[in-house]
């Protein structure tokens, strides 16, 4: 029969091998030569907005966490903006191409590895207990301008992606 050290082991387990795994296929997205899909830019513009302006309309009545958030949105459109300048284009007759910046791909994904990952170990040193406290949408102003960063760059640089496809036209096929 198993403890409860074993099951606590077994998650850690599981949890840290589904990160890693998320990790993994984000890096590869963010990092290397892509498709231009005809759906995802669209999501991004669509989803993380409205995201954000839940996440920024639930921190009202924490002004700090709110400016946080504002700040974080701010800090990643200028991202975005260097991002798309950054990024390879390429209209190739197999379709369209991109490759955004290594580097700009690398810091964004460890900054948000580092958050988690802090969180995770704080978990951890709670005994594995969940502090309902600790999660509230106001407790963590650095957790959530590391979300309006990120939300603001994947936004600036969907847009960017999609002006530049407006650009070439219908030059080359795009992935549906």
């Amino acid at each position: 029969m198993p403890t409860s050290f074993d099951t606590h082991l077994l998650t850690v387990v599981l949890v840290v091998a589904l990160v890693a795994w998320r990790l993994y296929s984000r890096l590869r997205r963010i990092i290397g030569r892509q498709r231009l899909s005809a759906v995802r830019p669209w999501l991004t513009i669509v989803l993380f907005p409205l995201i954000l302006a839940l996440v920024l309309a639930g921190s009202l009545l924490h002004p700090m966490t709110a400016a946080a958030v504002a700040g974080g949105a701010v800090a990643g459109i200028a991202l975005g903006l260097l991002g798309t300048r950054l990024t390879k284009f390429e209209a190739t007759p197999a379709g369209l191409f991109y490759t955004p910046n290594a580097h700009l791909g690398i810091a964004l994904s460890l900054l948000l590895v580092l958050r988690v990952g802090y969180r995770f170990v704080m978990l951890q040193l709670n005994g594995g207990q969940f502090d309902p406290q600790s999660m509230q949408l106001g407790a963590s102003p650095l957790t959530l301008a590391i979300f309006g960063t990120l939300a603001g760059y994947y936004v600036t640089y969907a847009i960017g992606l999609l002006r530049w496809r407006a650009r070439v036209g219908g030059q080359a096929p795009i992935e549906h």
